[in-house]
Parts: structure tokens; sequence; C-alpha cells
């Protein structure tokens, strides 16, 4: 047995709870790999993977839990917030509800298993308060299923996954450089579309006061809220003239616009 895998198995319960406790928390650290080493070594009797389901149970437990109170005490200020350091900012919210919209709580239980998602979905159950016991029951299936998945996985693939171990042994501190340097080409890339997105978003962007003076001044172009239906029902607050649609919506609701109008789209 190598020395990889000696700390590995030392360390595994308390690694794997630390992993996935940060993950949830919201930090571009995942723990699927994690799961899946501790699975594969599960198989071979050098784990629990009881110990390890129950750590992961516990570790999302918690972070889930803390931004679901969040998102009761602030609402959709916390969705903000999150969707500011989201590597993802695009799809952040909009994408979330619409999946909550259309599962409620039940989309807690393959949350996990979606980028962005996992993070997003407590705080906004919170934020449409949510039931407490059926949160916590929904979230823990949830965590059960997505910790399940990978262990299960790295029980399956057992013999392969030794041997990339074994491999990453003999590699010494290069192992660990080279595994760093892989997470950070995958947060790099992610902040590089980031910025373009921001950067596109900028040069697309109309102030309210120039749409307003586009209004003065007779030009009247097409504005559309494409606010989720829910988020509209709370807050019932809107452009004069918009045209609320959302999805699979909006070609519908452009259909007879005229291909020369400036449309002017705002959404969460």
């Amino acid at each position: 047995m190598n020395a990889l895998v000696q700390i590995v198995i030392h360390y595994g319960v308390p690694l794997v709870f630390l992993n996935v406790l940060a993950e949830q928390l919201g930090l571009p650290i995942p723990a699927v790999p994690t799961l899946i080493i501790a699975g594969a070594l599960s198989r071979d009797g050098r784990m629990s993977s009881t110990h390890v389901l129950v750590a992961s149970l516990v570790a999302s437990l918690i972070a889930d839990s803390i931004w679901f109170w969040l998102g009761r005490r602030y609402g959709y200020k916390i969705l903000r917030l999150l969707c500011r350091i989201s590597l993802s900012p695009d799809s952040c919210v909009r994408d979330t509800e619409a999946n909550f919209e259309k599962w409620g709580l039940k989309s807690l239980l393959v949350a996990k298993f979606i980028p962005g998602f996992s993070t997003v979905a407590p705080p906004l159950a919170g934020a449409t308060r949510a039931g407490v016991v059926a949160f916590a029951i929904y979230d823990g299936f949830g965590a059960i299923i997505w910790a399940g998945a990978a262990v299960a996985a790295g029980r399956a693939f057992h013999r392969a996954i030794d041997r990339v171990l074994y491999a990453l042994e003999s590699l010494g501190w290069w192992a660990l450089l080279i595994v760093g340097s892989i997470i950070a080409l995958v947060i790099l890339i992610k902040f590089a579309q980031r910025h373009r997105f921001y950067r596109w978003l900028r040069m697309a962007r109309i102030r309210p006061e120039e749409l307003k003076e586009l209004f003065d001044r007779g030009e009247s172009p097409v504005v559309l809220d494409a606010r989720s239906a829910s988020l509209r029902k709370r807050d019932p607050r809107r452009i004069p003239t918009a045209i609320g649609a959302e999805g699979s919506e909006i070609a519908d609701a452009l259909e007879k616009v005229p291909p020369h109008r400036e449309i002017v789209l705002y959404c969460t």
C-alpha cells in the first residue's frame, strides 16, 4: 500500500467532510473526485462507505441550512450576492428559478448533480418560504443520492482508480502540482468566461434614463420582461408597455415584432 493511499485512508472521512462542506458553501473545490476515491477504497475494505455517506450528509445539511436561513432572512439579496461571485453569472438565478418553479422542493433531489444549482437552490428555497422540515428531508435525500452515486462509481471502477492512485504516487509532489494545475485551469477558464460575459453585458446594457429618453422621443422600443413568473408575481413592478415572457415563451411573444424594432430585455 503506497503512502498516498495511507494518507487518504488516515484522513479519509474528515477530508470528505471538509471537501463536501467547502463545495456546498460555494467554493470551487469539487467533492466528487474525493467521493469516488473513497468509494474505491471502501470496495477493498480500507474505508467505510457508511462513514463516508454520513460525513457527506452532515456536511451538506450544514452548508445548505446556512444558505437556506440566509435566503429566509435576506431573500433575493443573498441570491444576487451569490450570482456576483458565481463562475456562471449568466444563468445563475434564472435557470435555478426555472427548475425550482417546475419541480419545487423535489428539485433538491437532483440539485447537486447540476453545476451552480447546488449552491443557489437552498437560499432560493428559503427565499420562497419553503417549510424547514420538508427542506431538510428533500435536501438530505438529495445529498445521499449524490454522494451515494459517486461512492458507487468508485466501488464499480475501483481497480482503475487504484491504478490512477499508484500512478500519482509514483509522481510524488508532481502529482499535487498536476492536480492543482487542473483545478486552477478549470477555475481560470470559468473566470475568463465570466469576464467575457460581463464585458458583453456592458456593451449591450442600456440605463433606465436612456430608456426613458427613447420613450420621450417617441421611439418606443419593445421592452421584454424576461423575469420568471414567480418573481413577477412577488414583485409586480414593471416597465410600462413591457411584455412578460420567459424561456420558450419569448419566441412567441416576439413573433409579430418587425425585425428593425429595437428590443430591450430585462431579467433577474
